[in-house]
């Protein structure tokens, strides 16, 4: 039985998880939640799988719930990410559910590949941000990496079985690999005409046409940046260059991403637009379990549409591209100030279109800086915060 921590519970990624695995309780043990203050929804967590300790990073949500705990003593409240680590490098926990949105996801996911666990990531901006260390970190510790993101996930069940080992190592290149094909929806506002682009609402932005995610993630959706992130996430998780890798807007998110070959094959997954299919696969791997989703009806698909993207109607897009190609020190900075700008946009202080143009803004004002080691990755998020924080005042 797999011992599992899932990391942001209370999310969409979260839940899905715990969709799977309350279908499988004779192959999973929840033994450890993490969220940040959704106190309501943690409790109700509590009640269904009494996992071993529970964790709100807000200090004062932990204490709300610690006040509802009375029922379950011997359930341990957590408050800080310094205990979760711990409890994550300790035997409490095999297989750890990496789906914290953004950089405050990479302290815990880090700590668990530095113990050698099995990671199912979600949280792609552990990648984006320090992809080389992350990666030489799981090789040194013997972490396995299943990548949990719809694109890398079907990626990695179209590679040959003998590339899984040592993932992120191999030139795919030796498996008869020409390239990956990364697909996108195209978010809510694929066919907008790009002059009306700065009226768009937060609302408008969060309703994605074929996917339930959060706020920040559908925001990136909407600007295409999440295909960016992706974009630097395939790089470091396959070791894949440039030429290795192309994006395609495929409106009906049927074709989750495809692998192409040398001798002219392609191979491509399908499925629903459900995020517990690849959470099913990865909790399983290498077998296969039952995740609560219909196959697809082919008699009922309809056509299937494929586009180059238009980094004119998605700047952002190509920030990212851009970003991955220059390095650790770009992606780090575009991750940190794209994070910023949506929140801002969320919170009504900006435009949509100001996402992408104060993105370019702190990437030029710090272009010359580097993020060789852990230290200097994070000090410089740091640093892109606040530029971008001064650009968005």
């Amino acid at each position: 039985m797999q011992k599992v921590a899932i990391l942001g519970a209370t999310g969409s990624i979260g839940r899905s998880a715990l969709d799977v695995i309350t279908r499988h309780p004779q192959d999973f043990k929840v033994t450890l939640l993490v969220a940040n203050k959704s106190v309501e929804c943690m409790y109700e967590l509590v009640q269904k799988f009494q996992p071993r300790y529970v964790a709100l990073l807000d200090p004062l949500a932990a204490s709300r719930l610690r006040s509802y705990m009375s029922l379950y003593p011997h359930i341990h409240v957590l408050d800080t990410l310094d205990l979760v680590c711990q409890v994550l490098k300790s035997d409490e926990v095999d297989t750890v559910v990496a789906a914290i949105v953004g950089a405050a996801g990479l302290k815990p996911t880090l700590s668990a590949v530095q113990a050698g666990k099995r990671i199912l990531l979600a949280n792609k901006e552990s990648l984006v941000m320090t992809g080389r260390l992350f990666m030489q970190e799981a090789y040194h510790s013997n972490a396995q990496i299943l990548p949990v993101d719809s694109e890398h996930n079907a990626i990695f069940q179209c590679l040959p079985l003998e590339s899984h080992a040592d993932l992120g190592r191999h030139d795919l290149a030796d498996f008869g690999i020409e390239r990956v094909l990364l697909t996108g929806s195209g978010g809510p506002f694929l066919k907008r005409d790009p002059a009306s682009m700065q009226l768009v609402t937060p609302s408008e932005a969060c309703n994605h046409p074929n996917w339930s995610m959060g706020p920040k993630i559908s925001v990136d959706s909407a600007t295409m940046m999440n295909k960016g992130l992706e974009y630097i996430e395939a790089r470091w998780l396959f070791n894949l260059s440039a030429s290795q890798i192309d994006i395609i807007v495929h409106p009906q998110s049927v074709i989750h991403s495809m692998v192409q070959f040398t001798d002219g094959s392609t191979l491509a997954q399908l499925g629903q637009a459900d995020m517990r299919t690849p959470l099913a696969h990865c909790l399983s791997y290498p077998k296969r379990c039952q995740a609560g989703v219909e196959a697809l009806d082919f008699t009922r698909l309809g056509s299937l549409n494929f586009f180059a993207p238009d980094f004119n109607q998605f700047p952002n897009l190509k920030l990212a591209i851009d970003a991955c190609s220059a390095g650790q020190a770009a992606t780090t900075i575009l991750n940190a100030s794209n994070e910023e700008a949506v929140q801002a946009f969320l919170d009504e202080r900006i435009g949509f279109l100001d996402i992408a143009a104060i993105n370019q803004s702190c990437l030029d004002r710090l272009a010359k800086r580097e993020a060789v080691d852990l230290e200097s990755v994070l000090e410089l998020d740091e640093e892109a915060r606040v530029i971008t924080q001064s650009f968005i005042n």
